[in-house]
Parts: C-alpha cells; sequence; structure tokens
C-alpha cells in the first residue's frame, strides 16, 4: 500500500499573456479548472506575461515608446525566470503563446525541459491582429509561429472543430476541449418584473464592430416595439447610438453576472470569415447558462451550440433576426422554455462539470507515457 505522503504531487506551469481574471481566453479555458486540479493531485503555478493593470495600460493603451520597452523588459525577465525554472514541473501549458512577437524563441527553450507541452488556443490567432496603439510593432508579429509552437507540443488542447482541422498537419495528439462555464457561478436569476424587454450583446472594445451587424434588425425592431425594448450593450462604454437609445457599460468583472442577467434576449452577431469560424461561441454559452434565450449567426461553432429553434434561435440575414427576435419579444413561455433548454445544453455539453474530468485524465495520460 503506497504511502500518501510520499504520493508525487505533479506540477503544473500554466503559461499565459496575463494575470487571472483578465482575459476570456484564460478564464474559461483554464484559470477555472485550477481549484479542480489543484483537488486532484496538481500543483498549479500561473505565470502572466503583463502582470499588472498598469504594464496592461502601457502594452495597450499608452504611446511612450520608453514606457513600453521597460515593460518590454520586465516580460523578458518573466519568461527567462520561467526557462531557468522549466524542470521543477512535470507539464508546461502554453496558453496561445509565451512572448508576445512572432518568435516562438521561448517555447522552443521551455521544450526542453523533462516537462511535457501542453498547448491551448481558442482563436483562429495565426492570422494577425494588430492593436492601432501597437501598430509600429507590426513588424514584430508572425501568425506563423502557431503552427510551430503546436509542433512543439506533446498535447493540443484546440477550441473547436475548426481550430483542430488547422492542428492537425502539424500535431498528432489534438484534441478538442471546448470552451466552458462554471454553472455553479452562473445560475439562472429569479427574473424581476419589468416594464421593457431587455435585449443584449456583450463583449470588448475590439469585437463591438461585431454588434454592428446586428444594427438594421434592431432599428426595425425598436420602430415596431418603441419603448417595450430596451437595448443594452455591455464592453464598451464609449459605444452610443441615439436612435437605439444605447449607452454602452463597461465590462466589470465584479458586476459581469448581474449585468448579463439583466438581459432577456442575448445577441451574438458576427460576419463569416476565417476569424469568426475560430470564435467559441464564449458569449453565446454565457447568456444560455444565464437561461437568456440566445440568437447567434449561424457562423463556425455556433452551428455545434445552437438547435434553431430548440435551444436558441440562428438568424443570418437580417429579416430573419427580426423574426426571430420578434417572437421572443412577444412571447414570454417561448423565452423561459427556450432559455432553460439551452441552459440545459451548457450543462451537458460546455460546463466546467462536464469537461473537468476529461481535463484532467487528459494531462495523467501525459504523464503516464
Amino acid at each position: 500500500m503506497s504511502n500518501p505522503l510520499l504520493t508525487h504531487v505533479k506540477k503544473i506551469l500554466f503559461i499565459a499573456s496575463y494575470r487571472k481574471d483578465r482575459a476570456p481566453s484564460q478564464r474559461f479555458r483554464f484559470e477555472q479548472y485550477l481549484d479542480y486540479l489543484n483537488a486532484n493531485g496538481f500543483e498549479c503555478h500561473h505565470s502572466p506575461l503583463i502582470a499588472t493593470p498598469e504594464e496592461d495600460k502601457i502594452v495597450f493603451g499608452g504611446k511612450s515608446l520608453f514606457k513600453k520597452s521597460v515593460v518590454g523588459i520586465k516580460m523578458l525577465y518573466r519568461r527567462w525566470s520561467n526557462v531557468l525554472h522549466r524542470n521543477d514541473y512535470d507539464i508546461i501549458f502554453i496558453s496561445r503563446e509565451a512572448f508576445k512577437t512572432g518568435s516562438d524563441f521561448f517555447e522552443r527553450q521551455l521544450k526542453k525541459s523533462r516537462a511535457k507541452i501542453v498547448y491551448d488556443f481558442d482563436d483562429a490567432i495565426w492570422i494577425e491582429a494588430i492593436s492601432k496603439n501597437n501598430a509600429i510593432f507590426r513588424w514584430l508579429k508572425d501568425g506563423s509561429k502557431t503552427s510551430r509552437i503546436i509542433s512543439l507540443a506533446d498535447l493540443v488542447f484546440a477550441g473547436n472543430q475548426y481550430l483542430a482541422d488547422y492542428a492537425s498537419p502539424f500535431n498528432k495528439n489534438v484534441v478538442i476541449i471546448p470552451t466552458t462555464i462554471d454553472t455553479n457561478s452562473y445560475k439562472p436569476p429569479v427574473k424581476k418584473e419589468k416594464k421593457e424587454v431587455v435585449i443584449g450583446w456583450s463583449g470588448s472594445v475590439t469585437t463591438i464592430q461585431h454588434f454592428q451587424y446586428a444594427i438594421p434588425a434592431l432599428k426595425i425592431l425598436k420602430e415596431r416595439y418603441k419603448d417595450l425594448i430596451k437595448i443594452k450593450v455591455i464592453g464598451d462604454e464609449k459605444y452610443k447610438d441615439d436612435e437605439l437609445g444605447i449607452q454602452g457599460l463597461a465590462w466589470n468583472l465584479k458586476t459581469e453576472l448581474e449585468d448579463l442577467s439583466d438581459f432577456d434576449i442575448g445577441l451574438m452577431p458576427l460576419p463569416d470569415n476565417q476569424w469568426t469560424w475560430g470564435k467559441c461561441g464564449l458569449k453565446g454559452l454565457q447568456y444560455m447558462a444565464l437561461e437568456v434565450p440566445t440568437i447567434m449567426s449561424p457562423v463556425g461553432v455556433n452551428n455545434d451550440i445552437i438547435r434553431d429553434g430548440v435551444n436558441g434561435y440562428l438568424a443570418n440575414e437580417t429579416e430573419e433576426w427580426v423574426e426571430k427576435i420578434s417572437r421572443l419579444i412577444e412571447d414570454p413561455a417561448l423565452r423561459v422554455a427556450m432559455g432553460k433548454a439551452g441552459r440545459q445544453t451548457i450543462v451537458d455539453q460546455y460546463s466546467l462539470d462536464s469537461q473537468k474530468q476529461r481535463y484532467k485524465d487528459y494531462f495523467n495520460g501525459l504523464l503516464s507515457k
């Protein structure tokens, strides 16, 4: 009989761009699994590249090259520290990339450790996107590094089938781990009586452009239903549309669940292109987990998440958006039934509880080889 005091605690180093609770690609891909892993034979360590809110502002909002350079030096120091301690870990989990340039230098250095390398991605990140504030650093980017990192990994977690299809030519050990919701935290609220039906969209400053695809339908609906509907936008406090009565709200982790729970209908419009094919449906999953009836564009993984007319709606052309949103506005019972069906889909297929055993088993499987 083995002595539990001698049982080896398996150490995992999570390499990521941001501090905890900062980025959806981390919160819903690995951060919410940390407590479970820590309670089941693993010791988890998180190493963010950009470690403070102040560094965030400098990297993404500031224009001072000197300040950006200082943060860059700190980032280099952190990754070199990871390299020096690489053999302290059994698994090194890389979320998207180790460093924000086109180089895979640090990934190759980490590969030289005794640790197994797990690579996780949830977007078509091989398609390059540069923020305006960092356009001067465009020459440092190289989208092809994604395939090189994939080829280094011992195991690849892809967020959907499109991403898995991209990764498979570069690595034979690719599995699909969907983006998941902790349904123990995301609990449907008791709905308060309101005069209006709240139609909501949630995103970010960078994805507010996707909301624009719903504008033609929303203008028709506003003209039709007047004050019976209210349109709410979360994620870009600078967004404003006087015609639709919209003043955007900033995303706030502390009020996120309360803000989303105010929605009576949740929207996730998307253009149909290679970038959106890589999306993992997060905003729709959040709505559905809260029993908010959800309408998505039939793009990429959305077609897998939604069974049209059962647990949500898929809508393409403006007329279809108008028709399906109208059904939900006019039929409270339909909103309730569709919301409950959507919640059950999340519980069964896209929840933390539905995937956590698989997550742990893949790590244990790697270490048993």
